[in-house]
């Protein structure tokens, strides 16, 4: 499942919360409306408060429960607001505190207070933890309002209410207001946002209106390819002359090799894996789907979505320990059994948290793993994922990546959307990627896998994800030589598809039309498509999911082609918003990289890696796990200014890279100033 981006408040980190979505609306929790203000429950002559169209003159008060800790939604809807004239107040510690707890004595009276003092007409709630809380703590906070007479219908200053949370809480403020609140379901265009909230279009700027025409236009055009069902036209790729197919040592460079010279190109990766509680019968559904998507044709490399306890205690006795989602595969001989299962599919899997060399030597063995990946600082104690520490986890990766160089394999970066999921600006999106493929050429892989995760974070605009990847990706393609070659994976966002199927499939086409925009005019480009299944937002794909995404993803792919060509869709070659945007990215990427280098010794050693995110340089600030240690690097403050996100100073503007260098710079030679270290 996803974490829900809110549009109205929200965040960073994008920390997957495993929530059961599987009956979003509709969803009533026992008990849930115990303790709840019985005069509003039955109360049935209470006004319905609707949304109405925002004047100058109209203050949007934004407000999120303390224990809800993710600011990076709230100040992004904070600063779309004030770009369409509109003023914002968002509330201090003291006003979030008593929010969380409305029902308190004292409580009421200090958020009445702000709504008052700030003449607030519009009110914004956030919350995305646990969906029932956060519906139980709204609910709480409407009966208080509404006892203090703050709603518009009681002569009080509050005309809109605004709620914004993951899916099954939206569902449950649905089924208890109505239409007496606006609900965000977290799946909204920005477009739908604006018109959400109530913003008229005389107030919104010009270039907010005409950056996200392109987005407008990509689903547009995912929705007119659902309802004329060109998905259902698409038909396996024909491999049947292509040498050493399905074989026990097929590769990967050499399918895609076969692909451009046929113009057959991309490849199409997914990624797979049923969960049960018996261990046994989930390897076995496992084996079964692997069958269904091999009999199909249409998948053509299968990344096997392993458990939590599969990458971090492969081969133990499990015992009670918790396995979070994922196919339990825990021997070689299982995984020889998907590989058999799934023939003639390309087969990748996660590496693991422990024992990496000795994992991707086994991946070798038994499945001819396809590429490797790994994410150099993550997936360890910092993101909670694994037991090493960050400088242990980097110790191991560079050793991985000798093993991955000796089996004359690809990898596969799986850093910079980490980065992204914790308030990284775009910036940092680029660099930590071309840090990690350098680190990959000096060890002596040949060819890097450029996952690319687009709509990350999810309000990011489609001009600004072009020019992210494309600064992005001609960084990486300096290092291009006789030995080393990049291919390009794109995907969508982790969190990007609606909770509604219907909507998603459209999303599922619009994201891919982004993909083709990046290169254009490259029609083997990208090489590979990592396919989000459409189900994603809601549940788990089973093997029909994932076939049928394939189907959109294909059909959006010829069709937008199709259309470009006839001049029926914009070039965005030429798109000046996206090119000045991406001369920008080279430019601040550059200076961060030129500064990297000449102030961390050995920057692509584990320990040079370690000192670059210790020293600041690759900003995180929604970082959960080992704050204290990486204190320079949790010390900056984000926000999405105009569809990109960037760091910011403590007015809430924009700083530039040459600024957060010098203060990088200056701060680390301080301490070793302090230490006596050299620098």
């Amino acid at each position: 499942m996803k974490a829900v981006e809110d549009q109205l408040g929200g965040s960073g980190s994008q920390v997957r919360h495993r929530f059961d979505l599987y009956h979003v609306a509709g969803l009533m929790v026992p008990g849930f409306l115990e303790g709840r203000c019985r005069k509003a429950r039955r109360d049935r002559r209470l006004t319905v408060i609707m949304s109405s169209l925002l004047h100058h003159d109209d203050v949007v008060g934004l407000v999120r429960p303390a224990i809800d800790a993710h600011t990076l939604g709230l100040s992004s809807v904070a600063q779309l607001l004030r770009d369409c004239g509109i003023r914002t107040v968002t509330a201090d510690a003291q006003v979030c505190t008593a929010a969380g707890r409305p029902s308190v004595p004292g409580n009421i009276a200090v958020i009445d207070h702000w709504i008052r003092q700030s003449r607030i007409t519009r009110l914004g709630f956030s919350y995305r933890l646990d969906p029932s809380d956060g519906a139980h703590v709204f609910g709480s906070l409407m009966c208080q309002l509404r006892d203090r007479r703050l709603l518009s219908d009681q002569g009080g200053p509050l005309q809109s209410i605004f709620f914004a949370g993951l899916p099954s809480a939206c569902g449950l403020v649905k089924q208890e207001h109505g239409e007496r609140v606006t609900v965000f379901w977290g799946d909204e265009t920005l477009s739908e946002t604006l018109d959400r909230i109530g913003i008229p279009p005389a107030l919104r700027p010009r270039e907010v209106n005409e950056q996200v025409a392109y987005d407008i236009g990509r689903f547009e055009f995912g929705r007119e390819l659902l309802q004329k069902e060109l998905h259902l036209r698409v038909r396996p790729v024909d491999w049947s002359d292509c040498p050493g197919f399905g074989a026990k040592h097929d590769l990967l460079v050499n399918r895609i090799r076969y692909a451009r010279e046929r113009g057959l190109l991309p490849l199409i990766r997914a990624h797979v894996g049923p969960y049960l509680p018996n261990r046994k019968r989930a390897v076995e559904l496992y084996l079964d789907w692997c069958r269904t998507l091999a009999r199909a044709g249409l998948l053509d490399v299968l990344s096997i979505g392993t458990s939590q306890l599969s990458q971090s205690n492969f081969g133990e006795e499990w015992g009670s320990e918790p396995n979070g989602g994922g196919v339990p595969i825990n021997s070689p001989a299982e995984f020889i059994a998907v590989r058999e299962a799934s023939r003639p599919m390309l087969l990748r899997t996660y590496a693991g948290t422990n024992r990496m060399p000795e994992l991707a030597r086994m991946y070798e063995e038994t499945i001819n793993i396809a590429w490797h990946a790994f994410s150099l600082w993550w997936f360890c104690a910092m993101d909670g994922r694994g037991p090493l520490s960050v400088r242990e986890n980097l110790r191991m990766q560079l050793e991985t990546l000798r093993v991955v160089a000796d089996s004359g394999k690809p990898y596969e970066p799986n850093t910079s959307h980490h980065f992204a999921f914790r308030g990284a600006d775009d910036v940092t999106f680029i660099v930590s990627a071309v840090l990690a493929a350098r680190v990959a050429k000096r060890a002596g892989v040949r060819h890097l896998v450029l996952q690319n995760m687009l709509n990350t974070p999810r309000y990011t605009w489609g001009v600004q994800d072009l020019a992210k990847s494309r600064a992005l990706l001609t960084l990486v393609r300096e290092l291009e030589d006789e030995r080393f070659k990049v291919l390009l994976q794109p995907r969508a966002g982790l969190d990007f598809f609606s909770h509604d199927p219907e909507k998603s499939k459209i999303q599922l086409a619009a994201v891919t039309a982004l993909m083709d925009d990046i290169e254009p005019h490259d029609p083997a480009s990208p090489c590979i498509i990592h396919v989000v299944s459409y189900s994603e937002g809601s549940h788990l794909a089973e093997p029909h999911v994932v076939n049928e995404s394939i189907q959109i993803t294909r059909a959006a792919l010829m069709e937008y082609r199709r259309q470009r060509d006839l001049g029926l869709v914009e070039d965005m070659s030429r798109n000046p918003d996206v090119l000045s945007r991406t001369e920008e990215l080279l430019s601040d990427a550059r200076t961060v990289l030129g500064v990297i280098e000449r102030h961390i010794h050995q920057p692509y050693s584990a320990q040079g890696l370690y000192n670059i995110l210790a020293g600041g340089f690759l900003p995180i600030p929604y970082l959960w796990e080992c704050r204290g240690e990486f204190q320079r690097a949790v010390g900056w403050r984000s926000r999405v200014f105009k569809g990109s996100v960037r760091i910011i100073d403590d007015d809430g503007r924009p700083i530039s890279v040459q600024q957060r260098m010098d203060r990088t710079v200056e701060l680390l030679h301080r301490d070793h100033r302090v230490s006596g270290h050299p620098e």
